[in-house]
């Protein structure tokens, strides 16, 4: 049954609900919806599930883009009823051609009984349908299987091509006739390569390999293959091309600082400070970056890219006739091309997969149905909405001043509690002491917690940060439960005065359930205000899986009722990558935290804030 159907505006203004329906929905489904999927940009889902105490929902949702309207339904998840799609796209038409912007109240429930009614019956008759069309999927499998060009037997291929040369095309004819359906071009283009090539396949041996495969590939890459091989002879032979290692040049160039700092420190804790800050300078932290604007070449060279394929398919008056027209509404059809080039270009970036594609499906479900401004191309239209969503995501929906949530602490006579988290290897020590050193410069007293005591060599690195910086360190060696060595750090941080609390923890792999185990008691048990987790940006594809999989053991394996997750990002190593710097989309777009600092180097003021604007130039470059 259908708990609610409702309308309302991109600006959150509801124009109607279903008064028949009328059911209080458990929770809060809709709101979960608009922060969840639509202002996260994954709107290009096909439906959402909603939890709530008692009830489990499923919404399904589409846009009118041209009037910024959305058409959410709600029902219950056990149900999965089947006419949800086709009654939104009901709805959408009637409600678009009464919508009025100035009206804020509309009388739709007999119009919405009657396409419900509709809706329903449709659905009733494919049910009756089904079994007949479960038949014709199952012999469109075995066809399928069959035109692959793998399977063995010389019998097979030739009753393959009987098949394909008599009764397929028919066959395909009517599959087309009826309804549409997204596997019919599948077992074309295996009908093309299988089924009308079937004599050939039946004289080849067993059928070991697909021979109109080889000859399209003889016909097509042939020269290609010819001319590479050419060339490849002739740089073997060619001495001009010889690459030659230079000589060294030595030059009497001054040594470089000393990046050794285990040697004891003196006495005077206070001096030491003031020449670490002079040695190290002012951290990165409290520095603006300036961004250069870029667009205008970015601009020409879209426009240089695409003018080649719109070329092939319009004349150069029809395409200029739609530039300073406009276009009527945009189609899917239309956005695919710029979309394409947008998503390699995103993958290129480092950007997972995944995500993506994800992305690409939210931009056109946004721009799908809207009318296309004069002069305006398709690509530019669709950059403009992606630099958008880019934006939004990387952009912290919360406040992510830690000074003054430390103040806020302090004024509660408590120490702030900042536990780092992540997978071996990415540099949690490193970047904590640059965290505690900015800190320091904040004239915030800071005291570092070594709970990392499974990894040999953990307590003493931390020891030297510790000595080096000249702050105090809470340690209790190896081998102990570091649970309960970060508790007994925050009592003697209470007791002492301490307003920052640093917890340094080991690394461990997602998939470690022991270690991720202990992970859960430290921060169930201890409760701290911020939990950070410390990840390379060198990471592509994985960086999904280590999000996704830390906060979902984290939840898992926490033995209260509101589990807590990881609260922001610590991006490390990124003065390596150049321009490669998806993985912090990547990590934002599955934890919905924000990324809070950002390592660039070695020494202790190498480290700064994410710029926002900064990150998705680079992205879209």
């Amino acid at each position: 049954m259908l708990e609610q159907l409702l309308i309302f505006t991109r600006g959150g203004l509801i124009l109607w609900t279903c008064k028949e329906l009328g059911n209080a929905l458990k929770g809060s489904p809709i709101d979960t919806l608009i922060r969840s999927c639509l202002l996260e940009e994954r709107s290009g889902a096909a439906s959402y599930n909603y939890d709530a105490p008692g009830a489990s929902y499923t919404l399904k949702w589409t846009f009118h883009n041209e009037l910024g309207l959305v058409f959410v339904a709600v029902y219950q998840r056990i149900l999965h009823l089947l006419y949800v799609d086709e009654l939104l796209a009901m709805v959408k038409r009637e409600f678009s051609e009464i919508y009025d912007p100035k009206r804020v109240e509309y009388d739709f429930d007999d119009t919405f009984r009657q396409l419900r009614k509709e809706a329903e019956a449709r659905a009733e008759e494919l049910r009756k349908v089904k079994p007949v069309g479960k038949g014709v999927n199952d012999g469109r499998k075995q066809v399928v299987k069959r035109g692959s060009g793998f399977d063995g037997g010389n019998k097979e291929n030739k009753s393959e091509g009987n098949e394909g040369g008599d009764g397929g095309d028919e066959k395909g004819r009517k599959l087309e006739s009826g309804r549409s359906n997204g596997n019919y071009n599948v077992v074309e283009g295996n009908r093309g390569m299988g089924l009308a090539n079937g004599k050939e396949n039946a004289s080849s041996n067993n059928g070991a390999f697909d021979v109109s495969k080889l000859q399209k590939l003889k016909s097509k890459g042939g020269k290609k293959t010819n001319d590479t091989g050419v060339v490849s002879k002739g740089s073997k032979v060619d001495p001009k091309k010889k690459v030659t290692k230079k000589n060294r040049v030595w030059d009497d160039s001054p040594k470089e600082a000393k990046l050794d700092f285990t040697d004891p420190m003196e006495e005077n804790g206070i001096e030491n400070i003031e020449v670490v800050a002079a040695d190290q300078g002012e951290s990165m932290m409290d520095k603006e970056e300036i961004v250069s604007s870029d667009s205008e070449d970015e601009e020409d060279e879209e426009v240089g890219k695409d003018s080649k394929p719109d070329a092939k398919k319009k004349g150069w008056f029809s395409s200029m006739f739609q530039s300073i027209a406009g276009k009527a509404n945009l189609e899917k059809a239309d956005l695919e091309p710029a979309l394409k080039a947008l998503k390699d270009r995103l993958m290129t970036k480092n950007v997972a997969e995944e995500i993506a594609e994800k992305l690409c499906e939210s931009v056109a479900a946004s721009l799908e149905g809207k009318k296309l401004a004069s002069f305006t191309r398709i690509s530019s239209t669709v950059q403009a909405a992606m630099e958008e969503a880019l934006v939004r995501i990387l952009t912290p929906r919360r406040s992510i001043d830690i000074l003054r949530d430390v103040h806020a602490a302090k004024e509660q006579r408590k120490p702030y509690v900042v536990v780092f988290v992540g997978v071996n290897g990415v540099g949690k020590s490193t970047n904590l002491a640059k965290v505690a050193y900015w800190l320091l410069q904040h004239k915030v007293s800071v005291m570092m917690a070594a709970c990392d005591t499974f990894r040999s060599g953990a307590v003493e690195q931390l020891r030297t940060h510790a000595r080096r910086l000249q702050i105090p360190i809470f340690e209790k060696g190896y081998e102990k439960d570091p649970a309960v060595v970060a508790k007994e750090a925050i009592q003697e941080a209470t007791r002492n005065g301490s307003e920052v609390v640093l917890v340094d923890t080991a690394g461990r792999m997602q998939d470690n359930e022991p270690l991720m185990r202990a992970l859960s008691k430290l921060i169930y048990l201890n409760n701290p205000d911020l939990v950070l987790f410390v990840g390379e940006a060198l990471v592509g594809n994985d960086a999904v899986d280590q999000l996704s999989k830390f906060n979902q053991k984290l939840a898992d394996l926490s033995t209260s009722p509101n589990p807590r997750l990881i609260d922001g990002i610590l991006l490390t190593k990124f003065d390596t990558i150049d321009d490669k710097v998806g993985a912090a989309l990547s990590m934002v777009y599955i934890s919905g935290s924000p990324v809070m600092f950002v390592g660039c180097g070695q020494s202790y003021t190498d480290l700064k804030k994410l710029n926002v604007k900064a990150i998705v130039k680079t992205l879209l470059k």
